[in-house]
């Protein structure tokens, strides 16, 4: 469950609450509200780790002719006043040439996708949402490992536009990575476990 820590006398959380939080734990800052969630359970890493492999592989370790990314798991965002740790990120080169060598990142990424969990939910959907609209975040994907869904949105005039939802093993070809293919199931845990135990996915 997110918890939500108001600081006293109504004091706007800072840069200095989230250091203060155990390492344990996931915290955030969004208008001035220290948000912190445990770290991902295992299934919900599972999808993070899968579908940043999927995408990182040829896009950002490859020859390039995919398109040219950094490809990051978890990266720390100061974005305006708020502070948000996405599950993936992605820059394409020509946005940030360099990746820099900081404790955080300043720059708006051209990606991000966030994998939903019963304690990030209400946040990853309604005011983090929310806030990468304000800041130009061009593309949102939204993974589901409970449903077993991806949802994909495209910033069009300060608004999302939700471009698709897949679902079971539909192939996963969509902006801003249309150069690439993966099937949506290879992201699930089960799916996987239950390949290798010689059942139906």
């Amino acid at each position: 469950m997110t918890v939500l820590i108001r600081r006293r006398e109504n004091r706007r959380a800072t840069y200095q609450d989230v250091l203060d939080v155990p390492a344990h734990m996931v915290a955030e800052v969004i208008a001035g509200t220290l948000h912190t969630h445990p770290r991902p359970a295992t299934r919900h890493a599972r999808a993070s780790s899968a579908i940043g492999a999927k995408i990182a592989a040829p896009l950002d370790f490859g020859d390039d002719s995919a398109g040219g990314w950094w490809i990051i798991d978890g990266p720390e965002l100061h974005l305006g006043e708020d502070i948000v740790v996405p599950d993936l990120v992605g820059w394409q080169r020509q946005t940030m040439p360099e990746f820099p060598n900081m404790a955080y990142c300043t720059i708006t990424p051209d990606w991000i996708c966030e994998v939903l969990s019963p304690s990030t939910r209400r946040l990853d959907q309604g005011k983090k949402r929310d806030l990468y609209a304000r800041e130009g975040v061009r593309h949102l994907w939204f993974v589901d490992p409970d449903a077993r869904t991806l949802e994909v949105f495209e910033l069009r005039e300060g608004q999302w536009w939700l471009l698709a939802t897949l679902v079971d093993d539909l192939p996963v070809s969509l902006p801003p990575f249309e150069a690439i293919t993966f099937p949506l199931d290879a992201l699930w845990l089960e799916v996987i476990e239950g390949a290798k135990d010689g059942e139906s996915p």
